[in-house]
């Protein structure tokens, strides 16, 4: 279990970068990207950042190349708004998690249709 303070920085650091991102990425260039969650180390000097890309294919594909070059430029605008000791290497993963909760779901649907709509005998 992480500490307390360990806590409060990846949610001080997910809030920041997802501002940081809103404020310089066109969402007509590079989709609606959403950070879901940090992962930050125990020395706090690296950030593994998951986000999903909301757009189509090319949009996350460009997404994805935007945040991995604008990578060293978004994690200096985190530096300025957050006091910390080290500023963490930030790490840009897509996180596909929601895409697969929404398939999940989808079957589900599916096989509720398919089976009878009584209840067993």
């Amino acid at each position: 279990m992480p500490s307390l303070r360990l806590q409060r920085v990846r949610e001080l650091l997910k809030r920041e970068i997802g501002e940081v991102i809103r404020r310089e990425f066109q969402v007509s260039e590079a989709g609606l990207i959403t950070v879901n969650d940090v992962d930050v180390a125990g020395d706090l000097k690296s950030a593994r950042v998951f986000v999903s890309i909301l757009g189509s294919p090319e949009q996350q594909r460009q997404g994805v190349g935007l945040l991995r070059r604008q990578r060293k430029r978004i994690q200096g605008l985190v530096a300025g708004a957050v006091i910390l000791k080290y500023t963490p290497r930030l790490q840009f993963l897509v996180d596909d998690s929601v895409a697969r909760g929404n398939r999940v779901l989808e079957i589900i649907e599916e096989l509720e249709k398919t089976l009878p709509a009584g209840p067993p005998e």
